[in-house]
């Protein structure tokens, strides 16, 4: 029997509380880095820990914790991840030390999984209607995009009128206010068929991910000959490979690699990480830049991206309907091609720059990834069945985290240590940080090109069987 209607929209108001929480943490974090390595007298591999261990462990852990949910509820495991993320959010504020702070983030992203893993399948069940679900997610959508919006203004705000504890504190009573939602509003449902638990794919996905950024973020301090960065590599190599081998010999995988099989879901998952590891992974270093080199506080440089975030929200809001007439390949291609525009734009940025020299570049950056984001979820959900809807979800947001996760490492490589937290050459920095564009323009143009081969030969018709399905993604 079908829950009262207020119970529906609790469900709803639960889910993207839930989403903005997830989504804020991630953007208001970004603007405080500069702030807590001062305060917790780190360099700059443990500020990159900050991001990498909550991508890191969100993207190793979504899809296991999409099979948990189907098997053991999806209101259980939305509220443990609820419970978790609230609870690290308090660790992450109290941290003494760097490395208390990296490891509280890695149970964060775990905690963050579990909610993102089991939130669509829960908005699924509570609006059951198709024309009900629609809305469901656009409101999800929206969220998102809101979220992202405010989050660089709101985490500047709070570490210059307050602290950089105050950006993890936040969590506490909205953690809790949802929590007890949950509890009232929500629903328990099953997957009557739930895949098995991958254990083998999930120990060696996480082993291989970890070593590979483990081996990047060392290389830029250590030296990229010494022996223990080539063994992690070498460790990186291996343990990757194992994972293919064991999703090709799983009965229930982790990963289908059959799925590949279809040029649209390949292309979704390429294109994804393609703009996760240019735009989304440079941001940090592009925050690093307008504090430690303009020397703007975190508000101010959370006033900066403003103006793009804006505008990204606008632009997805139109483009989400600009799908039903457009085929979603062309939005794909050309919001990839102009992120990497943008990225190549920033270079114009020098030591001696006004803030404005981002602008133009940023602006670009940000309509491009606003017609990108609604036709990826087009794209990637609609390229499989509609039961395969939260695997594809989740593995196309397992992409998005692991291409933020590698590209904050690999980007590290590029900018000189000793200068990318004010305590060096500025101008070492800046030519570092154009260096880390290029070749971040480099990896959006490649992505671009190449799923514009995936995706051109295909008729608009394919696409318009599924764009009407739609599922936001997350990032």
């Amino acid at each position: 029997m079908r829950p009262p209607k207020f119970n529906s929209g609790g469900t709803l108001a639960v889910v993207c509380l839930a989403t903005a929480m997830l989504m804020l943490d991630m953007a208001v974090v970004n603007t405080a880095l500069p702030r807590i390595a001062r305060e917790l007298h780190s360099g700059l591999a443990g500020v990159q820990w900050i991001v990498d261990a909550y991508t890191l462990a969100l993207a190793t852990v979504v899809l296991t914790a999409g099979s948990l949910a189907d098997r053991l509820g999806r209101k259980r495991v939305f509220a443990w991840g609820m419970a978790l993320f609230t609870a690290t959010s308090l660790a992450c504020a109290l941290a003494s030390s760097i490395a208390l702070l990296d490891a509280a983030r890695a149970w964060q992203g775990i905690g963050a999984a579990m909610m993102f893993a089991s939130s669509l399948a829960i908005l699924a069940d509570a609006f059951p209607a198709p024309a009900e679900r629609a809305k469901a997610f656009a409101a999800y959508g929206a969220t998102i995009g809101a979220s992202f919006a405010i989050g660089p203004l709101a985490g500047g705000a709070l570490t210059s009128w307050m602290s950089w504890r105050a950006v993890f504190y936040v969590n506490l009573p909205l953690g809790l206010v949802a929590l007890a939602a949950t509890s009232v509003w929500l629903r328990e449902s099953h997957d009557p068929s739930p895949r098995r638990i991958d254990r083998a794919g999930q120990a060696t996905l996480t082993g291989g991910l970890f070593l590979l950024v483990l081996a990047l973020l060392r290389g830029n301090q250590d030296g990229w000959g010494g022996a223990l960065v080539l063994a992690e590599l070498a460790g990186a190599t291996v343990l990757l490979a194992l994972f293919l081998a064991a999703q090709a010999r799983a009965r229930e995988p982790m990963l289908p690699l059959g799925l590949f099989r279809r040029r649209e879901f390949s292309a979704a998952q390429l294109a994804a990480f393609a703009i996760s590891a240019s735009f989304f992974a440079l941001f940090l270093y592009t925050t690093l830049y307008l504090q430690e080199v303009l020397h703007l506080s975190p508000i101010q440089a959370g006033l900066v991206y403003l103006p793009g975030t804006i505008l990204l929200f606008l632009v997805s809001g139109a483009s989400a309907q600009l799908t039903r007439r457009v085929p979603p390949a062309a939005l794909i291609v050309s919001g990839l091609g102009l992120v990497a525009g943008g990225l190549a734009l920033m270079t114009i940025a020098g030591v001696d720059s006004s803030w404005t020299a981002l602008l133009p570049g940023e602006l670009v950056v940000c309509f491009g990834t606003g017609l990108f984001n609604p036709a990826l979820a087009a794209v990637a959900i609609g390229s499989v069945a509609e039961p395969q809807s939260g695997l594809a979800a989740g593995v196309n947001d397992a992409f998005r985290q692991t291409g933020v996760a590698v590209g904050v490492a690999a980007f590290g490589a590029l900018v000189p240590a000793s200068a990318a937290l004010g305590h060096g050459s500025a101008q070492a920095y800046v030519t570092g940080m154009h260096h880390a564009l290029l070749i971040g323009a480099g990896v959006a143009a490649c992505g671009t090109v190449l799923s514009a081969a995936l995706l051109v030969r295909r008729r608009r018709s394919r696409f318009e069987v599924h764009a009407p399905r739609p599922v936001p993604e997350l990032g």
